[in-house]
């Protein structure tokens, strides 16, 4: 919802915010994944694991020789954890020509046991390139990698509190937290000055989201995704953009009064155009992937409600209301000096 940490409106129709400035570039060497490999959802994943769940028949034997070469560009450089091992080495690799860190970053994302996920080190980061086959990995590009990717899940988890702290509750609430736009909205939530928090949870009596489990799925588009691409061939220039280069499915846990139950999310990732500096800009569109009418009805209010609002003029009419009452008390202030 929104687009992704961009400090420029971008062209691209899908939501954004915008990525801060920093020195975590991933250099054209990084790889990002084989997308001819499509990813299955694991059924278990190791305690402490990034939260990519990797595919159960991934080998731990294949020659690099066998394996296609990396995709140049920003696909090929940008997310290399899509299909990740089951475990990963922090063994400093044989052919390796410095050394990398070992240590591993706590994310503020919890898994179902309470516990907080970690992101692999740039070590096992870099073993896992050369175990998928990318032996040609700048290994001076390991660490911005780890950083990129480490920030582009963070943001994706903030957006997922966001449809959370709305309709945790269920659809009712919701639309009262809704039904006057997205600005009204955070200010009721308390995220008005952060709307991108990944830790605040203010509901006292239900327990904040859970990341059960997550699975790339690159070569599968979105029909959201497909939708935009279809409408960006009929309408280039109001829609044309290029298609996403990643798509990921997050399994989170939602409970309240009602008991438990696992909401999944699907994220579509996008390349924006990169900063005068050179800085990459990136796009996230994340949503409730409409697998039941519940789930169809949050995506429909949250938008629904926000264009009707601004559309409507809901913002005049609350500036209306605001000034005639601060108007109605300067006159009882008035009538009261007057009195004495």
């Amino acid at each position: 919802m929104g687009w992704f940490w961009a400090d420029t409106a971008a062209s691209a129709p899908v939501a954004p915010h915008p990525l801060p400035r920093g020195n975590a570039e991933p250099p054209p060497e990084c790889p990002m994944h084989k997308k001819s490999v499509p990813p299955v959802v694991a059924e278990k994943t190791p305690q402490g694991a990034c939260p990519y769940v990797p595919p159960d028949n991934a080998s731990t034997s294949a020659s690099p020789s066998a394996t296609a070469p990396p995709k140049q560009g920003l696909l090929a450089r940008l997310n290399p954890l899509n299909n990740m091992f089951s475990e990963l080495s922090n063994e400093r690799a044989d052919t390796q020509a410095q050394a990398l860190p070992l240590d591993r970053e706590r994310s503020t994302i919890p898994k179902g046991d309470g516990s907080l996920w970690e992101y692999p080190s740039p070590q096992q980061m870099y073993n896992a390139m050369l175990r998928k086959g990318y032996t040609d990995t700048d290994i001076t590009a390991v660490e911005s990698m780890v950083g990129v990717h480490n920030f582009l899940n963070e943001g994706a988890w903030a957006e997922i509190m966001g449809w959370e702290r709305r309709f945790s509750r269920g659809l009712a609430e919701g639309y009262q937290v809704c039904k006057k736009g997205e600005e009204y909205a955070n200010y009721s939530l308390g995220t008005a000055e952060d709307p991108f928090d990944t830790t605040t949870w203010t509901a006292k009596d239900i327990p904040p989201p859970k990341l059960l489990r997550f699975t790339g799925r690159p070569t599968e588009a979105t029909p959201k995704a497909q939708m935009l691409q279809w409408l960006g061939w009929a309408m280039p220039d109001k829609y044309g953009t290029a298609p996403p280069f990643d798509r990921h499915d997050w399994f989170v846990e939602r409970c309240n009064e009602k008991g438990c139950k696992e909401v999944r999310y699907v994220i579509d990732y996008y390349e924006g155009d990169a900063e005068p500096t050179g800085e990459p800009v990136f796009f996230l569109d994340v949503r409730p992937a409409v697998d039941g009418p519940t789930s169809a009805a949050e995506r429909l209010i949250r938008s629904g409600t926000d264009v009707w609002w601004r559309a409507s003029g809901g913002v005049a009419r609350e500036i209306k209301k605001l000034e005639a009452a601060k108007k109605a008390k300067e006159e009882m202030n008035a009538r009261g000096r007057q009195y004495n």
